[in-house]
């Protein structure tokens, strides 16, 4: 289903889209980073402890969540524009995948930025280092759908 009314605004539309996504990817790419460095911190680490809660919390409730939120509805909006997508090629439900899993990414690290803030340490800090490389490896694929469509 395509909405006819979005074409003269597909430009600007697509302009915030990829705004938003980076304002989002810099988020997903920092609060691992950030948890990795709360690891270090021992626990009950008084001011610093408090320090880092405050920049993950900010972080993730003025810039993540809202840069996802615009993300996905200018993302939508693209999608119902009319000869954005053709409905026939692969590529784009190799994107939704990939999108899908970088939201959902985003609320395991919103779940984890809660356990930080009751001084709970689920994970070590190696697990943070893996996760830092997740929303890289989502974008890559992302990028390379909406950029090169392979299929």
């Amino acid at each position: 289903m395509t909405l006819d009314f979005l074409a003269p605004a597909y430009l600007w539309v697509k302009s915030f889209h990829l705004m938003a996504v980076m304002a989002w990817m810099a988020g997903l790419f920092y609060l691992p980073r950030l948890y990795v460095y709360h690891c270090e911190i021992p626990q009950g680490g008084g001011v610093e402890h408090e320090r880092f809660k405050k920049m993950e919390r900010l972080l993730l409730r003025a810039i993540m969540n809202p840069s996802m939120i615009v993300t996905w509805l200018l993302g939508l909006m693209l999608v119902a524009t009319p000869g954005v997508v053709s409905w026939t090629s692969g590529w784009w439900h190799v994107k939704l995948l990939c999108v899908l899993a970088m939201t959902w990414f985003h609320m395991y690290l919103a779940k984890h930025r809660k356990a930080f803030e009751r001084d709970e340490r689920i994970f070590p800090q190696r697990h943070w280092r893996y996760m830092n490389e997740v929303p890289t490896l989502l974008m890559i694929v992302i990028v390379i759908m909406v950029i090169v469509k392979p299929f």
